[in-house]
């Protein structure tokens, strides 16, 4: 059966009537980024229990009022903090294998199968307002709830995992079956998925796994700074690496050599993707996860913080037709983010936008975007003299790593682009 239209069931609740529903659908258009019932409550037409009893209505869902529920500790154990605040759920019991949790947005079915893929059970849900979700968070989390010190601690008892961690590190000959296994057991998947909650949750840019002969450090990047966590134990760096290995699909035999790869994720409904760096050093492999949320990346000019000089000027050059515009700057300046946040700005039916990089960072809707491999010989070079062949209207070349890339990119400037 079709899911009704939560517009349509406000109107036979009587929450709004039929003008009301035709202005807020002419109003969501206009605002396509937010959900309708939040803008309903944003113009004051509805209240959010209103919202609440409509959703449930539309899910065919039970409510709960939070405020009169006693929530045991053990089942608030079943969910941990971060976790709750990213997908802003509450679990309210635990029977027979089945977890219930309370959410402010039942629609959002991507995020029960998430919660499912986390923590391996059967998710159901009930329905509550987001200011009951804020309330319980607050009340339960404040003072309970699974902190990534507590898990350190349960795993440092776990002898068995020690060992087998342990011998599965110094071993010359991998063991594939055994160290899967390993990878995939449920205390490195519960920790490794904490971190990646933390890190989300933070806004982090980067997150580093670092052994060393007696510790095994995770360090958490975020505005610009690296921020330690508190250290697992040093046997688990074998095993939290090879787990990341797996899920960028790299080669876990292979601890020799350096390997590139990629993880995409979805997190609390939100499409995640991290670009996996693995190096070997002395005391086993270094991994560096570099986080691209595009949620948090502010892809409009008027927020990448330009003064108003700089940002008019750059705004009136990219308009041109023609011409070379070079943005440069160390790590972590907001190079990647200006220059996507003026794509968006330039992206129009009018135009044909192409993009080289390596690797593409972030999906830009309307614009063709092209990876460089140079293992197959697509070099920045040989993808700009294709890219010219392929009417563009404005090119963005990642980077311009040698002369020939350089000489072909002012050549397409003195030849009617930009």
């Amino acid at each position: 059966m079709a899911i009704r239209k939560i517009g349509q069931i406000m109107v036979d609740l009587g929450f709004i009537d039929e003008d009301q529903l035709e202005m807020l659908l002419d109003e969501q258009r206009q605002r396509p980024d937010e959900l309708f019932g939040q803008i309903a409550i944003s113009l004051g037409l509805i209240n959010d229990r209103q919202l609440a009893q409509a959703l449930a209505e539309q899910m065919n869902l039970p409510i709960v009022h939070l405020a009169d529920v006693v929530i045991p500790p053990e089942v608030l154990n079943y969910v941990n903090e971060p976790m709750a605040q990213l997908y802003r759920v509450i679990p309210v019991s635990f029977k027979e294998g089945v977890l219930t949790v309370a959410t402010s947005q039942p629609q959002k079915l991507s995020i029960l199968d998430e919660l499912r893929s986390f923590l391996g059970y059967e998710i159901r849900s009930v329905v509550t307002t987001d200011k009951d979700v804020e309330k319980a968070l607050e009340r339960y989390y404040a003072v309970s709830g699974e902190s990534v010190e507590s898990l350190i601690s349960d795993i440092e008892e776990d002898a068995d995992l020690a060992a087998a961690a342990r011998a599965l590190e110094k071993s010359d000959k991998i063991d594939l079956t055994s160290v899967e296994a390993m990878a995939d057991s449920a205390p490195v998947r519960k920790l490794l998925n904490m971190v990646f909650l933390l890190a989300i949750r933070d806004q982090a840019s980067d997150l580093h796994f670092e052994p060393f002969e007696t510790e095994f450090k995770i360090r958490i990047r975020a505005d610009g700074i690296l921020y330690e966590m508190v250290p697992p134990p040093r046997h688990l760096a074998f095993a939290i690496t090879t787990r990341i290995k797996v899920m960028a699909n790299l080669d876990i035999a292979e601890r020799r050599l350096p390997q590139d790869g990629r993880i995409q994720l979805s997190v609390g409904g939100l499409p995640i993707d991290m670009r996996v760096s693995v190096l070997p050093t002395m005391f086993g492999e270094s991994v560096v996860c570099r986080i691209l949320d595009r949620s948090v990346v502010m892809l409009d000019l008027d927020v990448v913080g330009l003064d108003p000089t700089t940002l008019s000027l750059f705004r009136k050059d990219i308009q041109k037709p023609n011409g070379i515009i070079l943005v440069t700057g160390p790590t972590g300046s907001g190079k990647t983010t200006t220059v996507y946040a003026g794509l968006t700005e330039l992206n129009t039916m009018e135009d044909k936008l192409i993009t080289t990089e390596d690797p593409v960072e972030y999906d830009l809707d309307g614009i063709v975007q092209i990876p460089i491999d140079e293992a197959i010989g697509n070099t920045f070079a040989q993808c700009l003299r294709s890219i010219l062949r392929q009417d563009p209207d404005r090119i963005f070349v990642g980077e311009i790593r040698d002369l020939e890339t350089a000489e072909i990119a002012v050549q397409a400037s003195l030849t009617g682009h930009l």
